[in-house]
């Protein structure tokens, strides 16, 4: 998987926007990262320079248990590491369960938002 494809596969999921709001910090990693939204939260994001990893959502005990099962998956730096991955791309993790983790990510963080910014977003969709 390449980065126009990670992206296109994020930005296919219902209502996702991205963002890159770190382009004004000093690091240059964190300057290219880019963020998928959903809604006000964001349930992924990815340096589109390097494409090295991205950063997911799971629940506490799916996160330690996929840090068990593929090497390509680590506690995410800078985010909560109970619930935040750092999923390798070209390591042991498929393509596959990738976009199966972006999924459920998005998921999770939809759950997340307030009830009334899901019901805004549900009324966009018609």
């Amino acid at each position: 998987m390449n980065i126009e494809e990670f992206r296109e596969y994020c930005l296919s999921l219902p209502d996702v926007s991205e963002k890159m709001p770190f382009s004004a910090v000093n690091d240059l990693y964190s300057r290219d990262v880019l963020c998928f939204y959903i809604g006000s939260k964001w349930f992924c994001y990815v340096n589109i320079v390097v494409f090295d990893r991205c950063c997911l959502k799971s629940t506490p005990e799916a996160a330690a248990e996929l840090r068990r099962r593929y090497e390509g998956i680590r506690p995410a730096w800078h985010m909560n590491k109970r619930m935040w991955n750092d999923v390798y791309f070209d390591s042991d993790v498929p393509d596959g369960k990738i976009r199966e983790l972006v999924a459920d990510s998005y998921r999770l963080v939809l759950q997340s938002l307030p009830k009334g910014e899901r019901d805004r977003l549900a009324e966009t969709r018609g």
